[in-house]
């Protein structure tokens, strides 16, 4: 059987002898094979046939070899080795399934059957796609390009974005998105119409593929090695895997056939009994044998199915014994579990040690044994994902895996593994040492399951997800525990995570943490897990593992060593695995009904903290010096108590627990916003940066409403549940400031450094007023919330959408309905705030589209206690405060200092009323009087600050007492306190008219107090009369606390407390205990009333300022909201006060009255007045001192301003005033310039030369003019494309390279210009410097290192006085700059005299001023500029003559120069001198200076006389017929063929300078002749045959009239009989005739066409007029331009009259006989179209209308760019690049950064620049919507032209959102290209090395 040996052969078995066997011989066999197979195995009876294929499969698959080969890699090099075999294989495998066909065929026949519902499209990361948060109901809804394209998405909520870890594209599935937003494909649901596969088709592939994935599987087994101790072994593993690769990409292959294949495949992969057959390793198979042993090896090392074994580490790292943990390093000195294992073998007696106790905790039964540590293995699928996991989830595997999913019956099976190996995934990803890889994988899977409710549901109830989870998570963490320090760091019991360790450094959890958010996401799932007790148990249970880990220590005496950063995985961890699961739960917690869930975590919740404070041996004292700021347990319990209030209609306190766990929980959430106070103060300084990071963080907007927000709703719950005096007592305590709330004016310290006391005490008042005003969980709606936040973030700066987008707390689970960008976003932020569009400044600096506060906002919203919450910085208060403060000046509100103003609170929800007992307790009131006084009495360490927060909490008290009157005048019953004697009750209202007379105080004996204090006493009736009249006793806030404390305890538990209440340490006693304070006794007499009524006075500085106003207006007691009163400083606070007061209390209103009549001066004791007086002496001085310094900052500014107004102004050169060369007056002679080093003035001489700053720069702008008008598009098609041959450096090149071919090379050169690409512009900032004093300031620059941003090296430098960029100097020539009164005189010299004289000045080389052969420093200067000139521009930029170095090279180099300048200054004025006008660019031009260097070195070249085109155009020579003779030598360009301008520059700069402007003139007049000839012989080219001979005729008529060659007919019509004797016009057939389509002429467009062929030479002769002669150019209508320059220039004669119509020929004034030198000229093209007539046509038409130069015009959607470009593959290297990037000049695509396309070390980018723009780029980086700019070495970040919606960049894409194009913007980039002014403006530059 031909077959069988086939066969053989193809497995190296032992081979029949075949030696004729043709070559193709084995592919047909296999054919025949498998047909022969596939007929046999569709018989009723096929079991020879399976048997058959079985046997042939056995030998074609079997997995011994190749891996053998692939280890003994050297042995197998002999004979194609492995990879022959493997591929033998798959081609086997490929017939067969196809049964004989071919595979292609088979292919593409299942793919027929593909019932295409869902999309499934599986990619890896950095996939471009896309979310419509419209269309999708679970969050992580993700759709590929096309799908998304084809949908309907317009109007929705959806962003572009790039792919982290990878996804699927969900449309098409029901589950996860809704369907009106599938795609067409997938909108069928079209299961119905497609037929049933036949059978036959695919019964090959069911008995091929089990054998196929049974050998992948023995591959996999093969190829693992448990990895030794010390090597990891990815390397082998990656051998394994590369060797795999075509096997795998097989299988996808197959998935990809659609789902007929997919069925079978899940068929094959989930069978059981074909994986018991196949791989029980029983059988005879040796192989067989030894892969299973190898896969029972591997899953032991793995730590599974061994569970007998596992007992003896009980619930330890569960892995395979100690070793793999020492290998993990976890066995190092850093308290790990095996040294507390240890440690729990000594102290098992009584007191159950911490690795008991954990233990006990975490085995809940075996549940968790058979969670962690089984896995059998019953299927394929099974261990196919076993040996994914165990290599690590290889990218290849994850795709097929995935690939499978659109397949229900496959996805329910997969995802059931999956959960089955949860336990193992946790293991080898901590194992991992590529964990970052290795989770984007595992998410990329579990995000495809997890995300689709039914399925999770169905996992959940069917295998124990939530159990398997929990569980995974708690060991996961198990593994990195220490014990903590925190409260008893000795006793603790209570173990943390360490945030050292790489688990959560790295955050390797996410993976596992994330798929638990996920399915949290789930109603079903989330109910299930509120109901079971069991895991709320163990949830909080691994939630305490967070609670006070990353445990600070105030250092206090050296600075820490070693700043540790753990505080970046504390905070991650805390929002991640406890905070984001906390609101995936909150978030099914909404309405009554879920009552029972809240009560279950509430339960639970307290138990853990109950079980925490024993742990940490918690009674009544935070230890000192020690702050957490993770306390996740406090925060579920807040969030689920608010949650239960205000959603569920609960009975607040049913949920708390007694009072004395009510004083527990407060304090350590005190405790964190007393540190902040302590951070801010600058106290923890020594521990370095980081704290104050952690500070920040705390608040930052992310974690806020996860960290602070739930501290301080719980304190408020406290707050409003414990005895208000208790509370006040502590938070002072808390704040350390206790000492300093006493009346004396001395007194000390023992906790708090006299620096910090003040901000200390601002922190506690500041916290007082947020705990008390705060409302955000205590009754706001979520709307008034989120406009409360917006307002707050709007306040402190404008910010942009994307900003306030992030800055916006949002409730973390995206299920909350605030989704950012959703409805109630836009119309609160349209509610409060004005869209300010983006605007640009001439400093090119962008803005983006801000939104600022309205004004009724300000006047009404601005509430500065929310800005305070939620500034991260200090400065951010204080920059809403200075806004507020312009606000209400510009609006006229209040022009002083103005204090931040106060808003009325929303209404508190009724559960949290008894918050407001705060303000309304004796503690408050006492502190609050004593500051009140201390602050009249100046006492030192108050601050403005502390009054204004003092009268706050008085203002909140009056307004909060306004709603229960009732509790006027109750006095408490109960036992007599110290501070009954200073208030009689407790309600502010009626404490504030209460006089204290006397005050007992202790003080330090040396106080002012005590000598005062003898004399009070003796002039009393001695001390008992005092006593009686309501002396106060000594008032101790610490005394309080503990008596109140003790109170409530002995009321809990009579008995159990006091045992083990500890001794209280001395450094926190009364401050009684310190021995050197007496007791002394003050008298005040003032109550709270009498005190504000005088810091009133005292606040405007003048006595009885405060008058009240009822008396004048007694409706002000019945609308107490004046707005008047809303917005002001401390004296309309004060009056605010008072006028509630009197509102609220008719006794109050009496007293103020009383008051106010008796009032004396507020003089404290007399002891006081010498300081008092010091100080307001010191605040005149100051207020005087400030005054003066405002006044100096006014007029710096000013003065500042004025010079930005003249030196910065690069964009609007209109309103410039000239800043350069003082213009001489016409009397002086000599120029004066200003160095602007050194500051002296002086004209330049040779010895001395001054220079003008310039900047040089290769430009090719002049070089993209095309010549039609419509706008080049950039390419987004593949049709699409730009052919550069319009353009006028195309044209030129052309036209140059025609002339080489044909003409002498020395001739060809003075012909036309060069510097359409690559010439050199010059541009000066118009300042002026010595040239050494510029030398001496290069050399300090080059010794300075930081200024870096140029190149000092490269001559580079910024201009001293203006900071604009530059890199050379220019030589300004002695001599006035405009000699107006000497060539001024009127010209009367004929014009042949002229023409004599200006040949004779071209001839005489040295007619210089100065001889070149003397060196003085100004010729050696001219040198060196013009060398740098010539670096400027790239070689071939300059070299264009046939034999290198020649001088003409130079020649033609040096007078392009001139012409580059001026063509580009034409541009700038927009290409015509119709604005006329001396331009701006004309004060600021450096072109005459340029002209007399150029000239100086013109004129080292002479030209040989006879070739001088001044001799042919000037005179007639005789000999007619010089060249013809000798055939070798090439002939001179003929004169018609010259490009006059270039003819123009040349003679010029030809004649010794300065120059005479008759000279000039008569240089004008006579080109003009040659120009008005060539315009005349273009013509007749392109007139028709017929029009030739037309004006041949009417010409010849009028040939003999008196004006004959001033007539255009008359000399057109010349020109055309004497071109007719050559065969210039023979060559026209009838083809070309009709390519160029026939204009009628008529004589109107005849003078048109030779008005625009003329018009450019003018113009750029008027400028250079303008220039050389300062002449300003006359504006004009554009029709008239012509007429209007040519006046300008003198060519018009003077008699001419305006009456009749302008003719050009009017113009002309030859200089020999008209026709005599036309037929000369015309002579010498006859003879050159004898042989060429084609090119000697082509010649002649030149292109003279250029149009401006444009960018490329770009699409208004950016999405058609990047859909277009970003996956575009690069023409040079094929490859798509990483990142792409768009020429705006040219289109062309290149790779930005890309090593592929590096060519002698330049990357590609830096090299088109200089191939495109000679050195300067403008690219359009496709994946970053940015534009890029490279100048030479240098780049920069120029910014977006592409803004969204919101008038914002999207820098890098990352929000994703359609963008759209900003024209201004793209405008703006277009006028810096085209003046050059991208260094001026730009000011961000960096090198950039040749590496874009």
């Amino acid at each position: 059987m031909a077959a069988a040996a086939a066969a053989a052969a193809a497995v190296g078995g032992p081979q029949p002898p075949q030696p004729e066997e043709p070559a193709q011989g084995p592919a047909l066999d296999k054919a025949a094979t498998a047909a022969h197979l596939k007929a046999a195995l569709s018989r009723p009876d096929n079991r020879a046939g399976a048997e058959e294929l079985q046997a042939l499969l056995e030998r074609v698959l079997n997995a011994e070899r190749p891996l053998a080969g692939a280890a003994g890699g050297e042995e197998a090099a002999g004979g194609g080795g492995p990879a022959e075999a493997e591929e033998d294989a798959l081609e086997w495998c490929k017939c067969l399934l196809a049964g004989g066909g071919g595979y292609d065929e088979f292919c593409a026949a299942v793919r027929a059957y593909d019932p295409a519902a869902l999309c499934g499209l599986v990619w890896t990361a950095n996939f471009v796609a896309y979310r419509c948060r419209t269309c999708g109901i679970s969050p992580c809804m993700s759709l590929c390009a096309e799908c998304f394209h084809q949908g309907d998405h317009t109007g929705h909520d959806f962003n572009m974005f790039r792919s982290q870890a990878g996804g699927a594209c969900d449309c098409g599935d029901s589950n996860v998105m809704r369907e009106s937003g599938f795609c067409r494909r997938h909108q069928i649901k079209s299961s119905s119409n497609i037929p049933c596969v036949p059978k036959d088709l695919l019964m090959m592939s069911e008995f091929v593929l089990p054998r196929f994935i049974f050998c992948l599987i023995q591959y996999l087994r093969e190829g693992y090695n448990e990895p030794a101790a010390d090597v990891p072994s990815e390397k082998d593993l990656n051998k394994v895997l590369q060797l795999l690769e075509p096997q795998i990409s097989f299988l996808e292959d197959l998935t990809k056939m659609g789902g007929a294949m997919r069925s079978v495949l899940t068929q094959v992969l989930t069978n059981q009994q074909n994986y018991k057959d196949l791989t029980a390793g029983l059988g005879e198979n040796a192989c067989a044998k030894k892969s299973h042993e190898k896969y029972l090896i591997a899953l032991k090392s793995s730590g599974l199915t061994y569970p007998e074994e596992k007992l003896v580490y009980g619930m330890q790292e569960p892995s395979a014994g100690t070793s793999t943990l020492a290998a993990q390093g976890f066995a190092g000195a850093t308290g790990t579990l095996g040294q507390i294992d240890s440690s729990d073998e000594e102290d098992q007696d009584g007191s159950q040690g911490l690795g008991k106790r954990k233990r006990v905790k975490l085995s809940s039964g075996t549940k968790d044994q058979s969670i962690m540590d089984v896995l059998k293995h019953k299927s394929f699928l099974e261990e196919l994902l076993f040996w994914t996991i165990k290599y690590e989830f290889p990218q290849k595997m994850v795709t097929f895996l995935l690939n499978m999913l659109p397949d229900q019956e496959y996805k329910v099976a997969f995802t059931k593994t999956f959960v089955q190996h949860y336990a193992f995934i946790m293991k080898t990803l901590k194992k991992s040492h590529e964990s970052d890889t290795m989770s984007n994988r595992i998410v990329h899977i579990s995000v495809q399951l997890f995300s689709n409710e039914e399925l999770a549901r169905q996992v959940t109830e069917e295998c124990q997800l939530l159990d398997i989870m929990v569980t995974v998570l708690l060991y996961m963490m198990e593994s990195c525990l220490i014990k903590s320090e925190l409260q008893d760091e000795e006793n603790s019991l209570h173990v943390v995570v360490n945030c050292g360790e790489a688990l959560l450094k790295n955050n390797t959890y996410w993976p596992l943490v994330s798929d638990f958010i996920n399915i949290l996401s789930h109603q079903s799932v989330a109910k299930r897990f509120l109901e079971d007790h069991g895991l709320l148990v163990t949830w909080m249970n691994f939630v305490s593992f967070f609670q006070g880990m990353n445990l600070n220590k105030r250092e206090l005496n050296e600075h820490v060593e070693f700043e540790s950063q753990t505080y970046y995985a504390a905070f991650a961890a805390e929002l991640e695995a406890c905070a984001q699961p906390m609101w995936g739960l909150l978030s099914h917690c909404k309405v009554r009904e879920t009552q029972e869930y809240t009560r279950n975590v509430v339960r639970y919740c307290l138990e853990a903290l109950q079980d925490w404070f024993d742990a940490i041996n918690f009674v009544d004292e935070p230890a000192p010096n020690q702050v957490t700021f993770h306390l996740p347990l406090h925060r579920y319990y807040a969030m689920f108590l608010s949650k239960a209030v205000k959603c569920q209609e609960l009975d607040l306190d049913s949920l708390l627990p007694d009072q004395e766990m009510l004083m527990k929980l407060m304090i350590h959430p005190l405790q964190i916003q007393a540190s902040l106070a302590e951070i801010h103060s600058n106290m923890w300084v020594r521990n370095g940066l980081q704290i104050k990071g952690q500070a920040m963080t705390y608040v930052q907007s992310h974690f806020c409403n996860s960290m602070i927000d739930p501290d301080i709703y719980l304190l408020q719950v406290c707050a409003s549940r414990l005895d208000p005096d208790y509370f006040i007592s502590s938070v002072f305590e808390r704040f350390k400031v206790v000492d300093l709330l006493t009346m004396a004016s001395q007194h000390h310290n023992l906790v708090l450094d006299v620096e910090h006391e003040r901000s200390m005490l601002e922190g506690a008042l500041t916290f007082l007023v947020i705990l008390l005003s705060l409302r955000l969980h205590l009754g706001m709606s979520d709307d008034e919330i989120l406009r409360a936040e917006m307002v707050a973030q709007l306040c402190m700066n404008d910010r942009t959408h994307s900003s306030l987008l992030d800055l916006i707390p949002e409730n973390p689970n995206p299920k909350s309905g605030i989704i950012p960008g959703s409805y109630s976003f836009e119309s609160v932020l349209s509610a409060v705030a004005d869209f300010k569009a983006p605007v640009f400044e001439p400093g090119g600096s962008m803005q983006q589209g801000m939104y600022t506060p309205k004004a009724e906002v300000w006047d009404q919203e601005f509430d500065p206690v929310m800005v305070i919450l939620r500034t991260v910085y200090r400065r951010d208060v204080q920059s809403a405060m200075d806004r507020y403060t312009a606000f209400l000046k510009q609006s006229g509100k209040f022009s002083g200092n103005p204090w931040p103003p106060y808003k009325r609170r929303t209404s508190l929800h009724p559960s949290y009323k008894g918050l407001m007992r705060l303000l309304h307790c004796k503690t408050l009131h006492i502190v609050l009087f004593t500051l009140l006084y201390k602050i009249l009495m100046d006492h030192q360490n108050l601050s403005e600050h502390v009054l204004c927060m003092v009268l706050y909490l008085i203002e909140l008290g009056l307004e909060s007492s306004a709603e229960d009157d009732s509790e006027e005048e109750v006095s408490m019953s109960g036992p007599e306190r110290c501070h009954d004697s200073w208030f009689p009750g407790t309600n502010l209202v009626s404490n504030m008219r209460h006089f204290i007379n006397y005050v007992r105080v202790r003080v330090p004996e040396t106080a002012p107090e005590l000598k005062r204090d003898s004399i009070a006493s003796t002039s009393s009736d001695g001390l008992g009369s005092l006593q009686n009249s309501g002396t106060a006793q000594v008032f101790s806030l610490v005394a309080e606390r503990r008596k109140k404390f003790q109170e409530i305890i002995n009321r809990s538990n009579s008995e159990a407390s006091q045992v083990t209440r500890p001794k209280i340490p001395s450094k926190w006693s009364a401050p009684g205990s310190s021995p050197q304070l007496t007791t002394a006794i003050l008298e005040i007499k003032e109550s709270i009333l009498s005190l504000l009524i005088k810091l009133h006075h005292k606040l405007s500085g003048k006595q009885n300022s405060y008058y009240p106003p009822w008396l004048d207006d007694i409706e002000v007691l019945l609308q107490p909201e004046i707005p008047k009163y809303n917005h002001g400083d401390g004296i309309t606070a004060v009056e605010r006060i008072l006028l509630k007061a009197a509102v609220q209390s008719r006794m109050n209103k009496r007293i103020i009255e009383e008051i106010c009549r008796k009032v004396s001066p507020p003089v404290p004791p007399k002891k006081i007045t010498a300081a008092e007086k010091k100080t307001l002496d010191k605040e005149e001085r100051r207020q005087k001192a400030r005054e003066r310094q405002q006044k100096l900052l006014a007029e710096f500014a000013s003065r500042q301003k004025s010079f930005m107004e003249t030196a910065m102004d690069v964009d609007s050169p209109e309103n410039d005033i000239p800043m350069e060369i003082t213009t001489a007056e016409p009397q002086v002679s000599e120029a004066v310039y200003d160095c602007v080093i050194c500051g002296q003035s002086g004209p330049s001489s040779e010895d001395r030369p001054t220079g003008l700053v310039v900047l040089l720069q290769a430009s090719s702008v002049l070089g993209q003019c095309r010549d039609n008008a419509e706008p080049k598009k950039l390419p987004i098609t593949e049709e699409e494309q730009i052919y550069p041959w319009d353009t006028c450096a195309a044209v030129h090149d052309v036209r140059l390279s025609l002339l080489q071919r044909y003409f002498k090379d020395s001739s060809c050169l003075l012909a036309v210009s060069i510097g359409w690409e690559g010439g050199v512009y010059v541009q000066t900032c118009g300042h002026t410097l010595h040239i050494d004093c510029h030398k001496s300031y290069m050399e300090s620059l080059r010794n300075d290192q930081v200024l870096q941003g140029f190149s000092v090296d490269k001559g580079e430098f910024t201009c001293p006085l203006c900071r604009q960029f530059a890199n050379s100097v220019l030589p300004c020539y002695p001599g006035s700059n405009v000699e107006n009164n000497l060539w001024q005189r009127p010209c009367n010299k004929s014009t042949q005299d002229l023409i004599k004289e200006v040949e004779e000045l071209q001839g005489r080389p040295g007619a210089f001023p100065l001889s070149i052969s003397s060196e003085t420093n100004l010729s050696k200067e001219m040198e060196s500029v013009m060398k740098d000139i010539k670096n400027t521009t790239q070689k071939k930029y300059r070299d264009y003559s046939k034999t290198p170095g020649s001088p003409d090279n130079d020649f033609l180099f040096m007078y392009s120069v001139a012409r580059t300048n001026l063509e580009l200054e034409l541009i700038h004025r927009g290409g015509s001198l119709c604005s006329g006008g001396a331009s701006a660019a004309g004060k600021r031009s450096c072109l005459n200076q340029l002209f007399h260097v150029l000239a100086l070195h013109m004129r080292l070249y002479t030209i040989d006389s006879e070739y001088n085109p001044w001799k042919k155009l000037t005179q007639l020579v005789h000999d007619m017929n010089p060249q013809v003779g000798n055939e070798d030598q090439q002939p001179e360009v003929p004169v018609l063929y010259h490009d006059v301008t270039s003819l123009l520059l040349i003679q010029i700069l030809m004649m010794p300078q300065p120059l005479h402007k008759e000279h000039f003139s008569c240089i004008v007049k006579v080109l003009f002749t040659l120009l008005y000839t060539q315009a005349l012989a273009a013509l007749s080219v392109k007139g028709t045959e017929e029009d030739r001979s037309a004006w041949k005729h009417a010409g010849a008529l009028k040939k003999n009239t008196c004006d004959a060659d001033k007539s255009s007919e008359v000399l057109l019509s010349f020109v055309i009989s004497e071109l007719s004797k050559g065969r210039l016009y023979c060559e026209e057939d009838a083809q070309e005739c009709a390519m160029v389509s026939p204009i009628a002429w008529s004589p109107e467009s005849m003078e048109r066409y030779i008005q625009d062929f003329c018009l450019p030479f003018l113009r750029v002769s008027s400028l250079l007029q303008h220039h050389l002669f300062g002449e300003d150019l006359p504006s004009c209508q554009e029709e008239e331009e012509f007429s209007v320059l040519a006046s300008c220039l003198g060519l018009l004669p003077t008699f001419y009259q305006t009456d009749h119509p302008f003719i050009s020929a009017y113009c002309l004034d030859w200089p020999v006989a008209a026709f005599d030198i036309i037929t000369q000229w015309c002579f010498e093209i006859i003879s050159f179209t004898e042989r060429h007539a084609e090119q000697g046509k082509a010649l002649l038409i030149q292109e003279s209308r250029w149009k401006l130069p444009h960018l490329l015009q770009l699409p208004e959607n950016y999405n058609t760019i990047f859909q277009y470009y970003h996956r575009k593959t690069c023409s040079v290297c094929t490859k798509v690049p990483k990142d792409p990037a768009v020429c705006l000049v040219c289109g062309t695509f290149v790779c930005l950064k890309g090593l592929c396309c590096k060519q002698q070390s330049y990357c590609e980018c830096v090299l088109h620049s200089q191939n495109c723009g000679a050195g300067t780029g403008i690219f359009l980086l496709i994946n970053a919507s940015v534009i890029i700019i490279i100048r030479g070495h240098r780049f920069c970040l120029w910014g977006s032209v592409y803004l969204d919606a919101h008038g914002e960049e999207d820098r890098d894409l990352r929000r994703g959102k359609p963008l759209y194009i900003c024209e201004e913007r793209y405008r703006v980039l277009e006028q810096q290209w085209i003046s050059h002014t991208f260094d001026h403006i730009n000011k961000r530059w960096g090198p950039h090395y040749n590496g874009l």
